[in-house]
């Protein structure tokens, strides 16, 4: 799982914030399994550079999101989650995201054209997986 797993340790977003929006991008996509165990915070950390306060913080984040059940002596499980519906706001706040996101991309120097074919993909890849 770690070889998908990344932190980037220049960036400004936090690293749990970082395994946190990593292993969610891959639960979403189905690489992460309900009932499948997560590897063991020490293990993970180790893997990743990071203290294990880094990873145990991004695993108690991610099971107040009700994506994974923790136990003391059996660590982190995968659930099978129940999709949320949207609340007021939502897509609005996505679009603006996606537009900040866009723009630095841009303003970072990938061309315009890239940006779009990336947002293209990466829409095509989340409606090939499901849910709408």
């Amino acid at each position: 799982m770690n070889d998908t797993l990344h932190i980037d340790f220049g960036s400004d977003v936090p690293a749990y914030r970082q395994i946190i929006d990593g292993l969610r991008a891959m639960l979403v996509a189905g690489v992460l399994k309900p009932g499948q165990r997560l590897p063991p915070v020490r293990q993970l950390a180790a893997d990743l550079t990071v203290h294990h306060n880094t990873v145990a913080e991004a695993y108690r984040a991610l099971a107040d999101e009700g994506w994974v059940d923790l136990r003391r002596g059996r660590g982190a499980t995968v659930l099978a989650r129940n999709v949320p519906q949207p609340g007021p706001g939502d897509e609005v706040r996505l679009a603006q995201r996606i537009t900040e996101l866009a723009a630095q991309s841009v303003a970072n120097g990938i061309n315009r054209r890239r940006v779009a074919q990336i947002l293209q993909d990466v829409s095509h890849n989340l409606v090939a997986k499901g849910n709408g």
